[in-house]
């Protein structure tokens, strides 16, 4: 219909044009002077009205496309002195206009709402280029790596080489799983990769994700599912040896003793017997006793929790320690910065792992002169509450210390093995991780962070 109209217009002007023009014709050869004049000016008008007519149109349509190519969505059109035949043409630009609009919103709003998600989640993201030109990071991958921009991927060679190699290596669909050593926090960290296209530009997008808390959960549920199967059938084998080697050594006791009726038998046999019958028993019941004590990896009891002081805690256990340590000649400083740092825990599970922590810097003192324990309480650079148990003593063999938090492992000839690997159980409980760091002969740092 908006067609036709124009359609219609322009016939109209045209029949017009082309009667001014006849009569334009007629008027020369007669015999009128001013008439041809003003029928010439009357055409000169009509088409110079004919050519802005269509102009004017062609300028709105061109005016209507550029917005939309330049996404200028809050135009609206109206192609004034055309009358009704140009109504229906300016409404149906603006009902367009409106529709992009609201296209446009929307696409906006599911931006926002992608933006906020990648902001605000918990996990890791970063995206980036082949040549390690980073298009995006978020706030939780910023708090991991502990910086406030990341340019280049490249960067976080002064955090870990075997990071930055492994987000530039990596592979879309890859899995890859990546230990680092950050000052005193270890990070088992956990990366995946896709891939996308962005104008011509190839995208990696990577998770990266802490999982050194699941790894520590998962190994300390193996260990105490194999420690309960074994536990179980060792005293299932042991306890009736220990009855019965009992119950006979009770029986030929009264032989060896020279009893009434023992004439005829062997009284130094009967001793014999009677001391393998002791030697078994003892052993035995040793072994149940040693089997119990480990027993007890699998029934540490839930924590108590409540807010602490730490500056209260780590003065409780320098009381404890204090005297013990002064005895071996050994020194024992404290320190809490700032002192009003308070932790959720179970006050006596986090003493004994502090005890216990000294005893062990005690024994790595022994033969040195003018040995140092030092327990220091702060928070990380992650703004976790840490307490440090540091000494310079001995220290731990690279090749050991990896091993330590393992049940039963010890370099002790008199120790059971369990006391780390229940320092570190007791951690896992409060939501927490304990490590070590070492430089053999210099410093042996044990780190509690909650």
């Amino acid at each position: 219909m908006v067609f036709k109209q124009f359609r219609f217009n322009i016939v109209i002007r045209v029949l017009l044009l082309t009667s001014t023009c006849l009569a334009l014709f007629i008027t020369l050869n007669s015999t009128f002077t001013f008439t041809p004049i003003l029928v010439a000016g009357l055409i000169i008008y009509q088409v110079w009205s004919l050519i802005r007519y269509v102009d004017r149109t062609n300028r709105e349509l061109a005016s209507f496309l550029e917005s939309i190519r330049y996404s200028e969505f809050t135009r609206s059109f109206q192609i004034s002195d055309s009358g009704s035949s140009f109504d229906e043409l300016n409404a149906a630009f603006n009902d367009v206009m409106k529709d992009f609009q609201q296209v446009r919103a929307e696409r906006e709003e599911h931006f926002h709402y992608l933006q906020s998600i990648v902001q605000n989640i918990d996990i890791s993201i970063i995206a980036f280029q082949r040549d390690g030109t980073v298009e995006m990071i978020n706030p939780a991958a910023k708090k991991l790596f502990q910086i406030n921009t990341l340019r280049n991927i490249n960067k976080l060679r002064s955090l870990s080489e075997n990071l930055a190699d492994t987000l530039l290596t990596i592979n879309p669909g890859d899995n890859k799983l990546v230990k680092v050593q950050d000052e005193d926090d270890i990070l088992q960290l956990a990366i995946y990769a896709t891939e996308f296209k962005v104008k011509n530009k190839v995208i990696l997008l990577s998770t990266v994700k802490n999982i050194q808390n699941v790894l520590e959960e998962q190994e300390t549920a193996a260990w105490q599912k194999l420690i309960r199967v074994l536990t179980h059938e060792i005293m299932n084998s042991i306890a009736p040896i220990s009855s019965l080697s009992s119950t006979v050594e009770s029986m030929v006791k009264p032989f060896a003793a020279g009893a009434k009726g023992a004439a005829d038998i062997d009284v130094e046999t009967v001793k014999e017997i009677q001391g393998a019958l002791q030697t078994i028993n003892k052993r035995s019941t040793g072994l149940m006793n040693f089997v119990e004590t480990y027993r007890s990896l699998t029934k540490i009891p839930e924590p108590n929790f409540e807010v602490v002081k730490m500056q209260d805690l780590i003065n409780n256990v320098h009381t404890l320690m204090k005297k013990e340590v002064q005895q071996k000649n050994i020194g024992l400083t404290t320190g809490v910065e700032p002192d009003t740092i308070e932790v959720q825990i179970d006050e006596q599970m986090i003493e004994q792992v502090l005890i216990n922590l000294i005893k062990n810097s005690v024994q790595a003192l022994k033969g040195c002169q003018e040995g140092m324990i030092q327990i220091r309480g702060f928070y990380n650079k992650r703004g976790r509450p840490t307490i440090q148990v540091t000494d310079d003593g001995q220290g731990i063999l690279d090749d050991v210390i990896d091993k330590i938090f393992i049940p039963f492992f010890t370099t002790k000839r008199s120790g059971s093995g369990i006391g780390l690997s229940l320092s570190r159980q007791i951690l896992r409980l409060h939501g927490g991780t304990i490590t070590a760091k070492s430089k053999p002969n210099e410093e042996t740092i044990f780190t509690l962070t909650f």
